[in-house]
């Protein structure tokens, strides 16, 4: 049987011997003898003292379930740790620290799940005498799991504006735990910060849009971390993608306009007309990002609450701004007259278009063409509603203080970007300036839980 407790032993070769002992079969055993230190009558030998450090190991011995970070510890007492090894059933080691002061040991990472473990622990007091135990354990093994759906996608290239948004398959209690998983690195070098909208989306960004040419790489170290209780990420990997040509267009709504800027110093490119949203139902106002595009798309009235207001099967040159449904898309049905000239829509951004989505002369065919996702649209109005920062990738309106303050993390470097010099991707655009000018959100209120945000999401838009 195995014995327990604390054995004593003098000199590093008594301690390969105490080890021996606990871990080996045989009756009740005595307190391991000095070599060689035989006591001069009758040839017996006297027990050596016994070493007054405590070693306390935590989780006890012979422990199930036991989570993989957290709640592995030695501690030592009147005396200081000399070794400790914890390793699986194939003799791999986990690594781990010893404190300065010798007096607590923890592993440097979390534990793989589902594995049994065994933990040797070996202190010495002020005389040198030496104390061991060993313990067994077996950490919980996969229950549920979760992933991280990524925006952009991996190896694409994309406009100034696209941040790297993660969307959770599980609520995630355990923000600072999941988010520390997560590295965001962009070369040439830029302080990037995360923010969280509610427990299943977390986004990154600079304090300004991108640099054209930023080579951006995201490290999702999820695997085995524990987002929520018996939650356990199950993702390694790097992805990649590449900040294009820099375009940043402005849309003003009180004149009708929309002016596709491009290029570091901001050079007007075209000059669209344009008719937003009428009175009843304005467009937003504010800094939006290109989701998606889609060449021809249905926009059905029904699936955002408006009844039967309408249902066109092929809109033309369709590019998405919010997950609730606001579009810049090519119109051919209307009045061609009423572009730039007035806002009669239901809310998005509508261009003259011909019918079927194959032009790339009409204005909306030509930005369709000119544009990927990730460009910024800043769209600005006397009167309306600012988007939403959760509504799309549309972050941009969150001041670069609240969205440092959105951190589940300490963000002290993040937090210093705007002393560092780093120049701003966004372009000049007649009272917008950068990502955080007139036309963006000034304060923002308490966010409610994220919005889905996918590469094809089921949300119908207004035309």
């Amino acid at each position: 049987m195995r014995r327990r407790g604390r054995v004593w032993a003098r000199g590093a070769a008594a301690v390969a011997c105490c080890l021996a002992v606990l871990t080996g079969c045989g009756g009740g055993g005595s307190t391991a003898l000095p070599d060689g230190d035989a006591a001069a009558a009758g040839g017996r030998t006297a027990p050596a003292a016994p070493s007054r450090a405590v070693l306390t190991t935590t989780p006890a011995d012979g422990a199930q379930d036991v989570q993989p970070e957290g709640a592995v510890r030695v501690n030592a007492a009147q005396g200081r740790l000399v070794s400790v090894r914890l390793a699986d059933a194939k003799g791999t080691e986990v690594p781990g620290t010893i404190a300065p002061d010798g007096t607590g040991w923890a592993p440097d990472g979390p534990l793989p799940l589902g594995t049994a473990f065994t933990l040797d622990s070996v202190a010495e007091d002020d005389q040198g005498q030496k104390a061991a135990q060993h313990s067994a354990f077996t950490t919980v093994a996969r229950a549920h799991t979760f992933v991280a759906f990524f925006t952009p996608e991996d190896g694409s290239t994309v406009g100034v504006g696209m941040p790297v948004s993660l969307r959770f398959s599980r609520p995630i209690t355990d923000r600072a735990a999941v988010e520390k998983a997560v590295q965001v690195a962009a070369d040439p070098p830029v302080p990037v910060a995360a923010h969280w909208f509610g427990g299943q989306r977390l986004d990154f960004r600079p304090q300004q849009y991108w640099a054209a040419g930023t080579r951006v790489t995201v490290a999702l170290r999820l695997k085995d971390v524990q987002g929520a209780p018996g939650e356990f990420g199950t993702q390694s990997r790097d992805l990649h993608f590449t900040v294009g040509r820099a375009q940043v267009s402005t849309v003003d709504l009180d004149a009708h306009t929309l002016t596709v800027r491009a290029g570091q110093g901001g050079t007007v490119v075209r000059v669209l007309k344009v008719s937003g949203g009428s009175p009843d139902h304005s467009t937003y106002r504010g800094v939006m990002v290109v989701s998606e595009k889609y060449r021809v798309t249905r926009m059905d009235s029904q699936t955002v609450g408006m009844g039967d207001e309408y249902d066109i099967k092929d809109v033309p040159h369709a590019m998405r701004l919010t997950t609730s449904g606001t579009f810049v898309h090519g119109n051919y049905w209307a009045d061609q007259r009423v572009f730039g000239a007035a806002n009669t829509s239901h809310g998005c951004i509508g261009l003259a278009d011909a019918k079927g989505g194959a032009s790339k002369d009409s204005p909306a065919g030509w930005l369709f063409e000119h544009t990927i996702p990730g460009d910024v649209l800043e769209v600005r109005a006397s009167s309306g509603d600012f988007v939403p920062p959760q509504n799309g990738l549309n972050g941009w309106n969150v001041p670069w203080e609240q969205w440092v303050a959105g951190s589940a993390l300490p963000q002290a470097a993040s937090a210093g970007a705007s002393e560092s010099g780093v120049p701003s991707a966004g372009l000049p655009s007649a009272g917008v300036s950068g990502p955080a000018g007139p036309s963006a959100v000034v304060s923002v209120p308490a966010v409610p839980p994220a919005p889905t945000v996918t590469a094809v999401t089921a949300v119908t838009p207004v035309p």
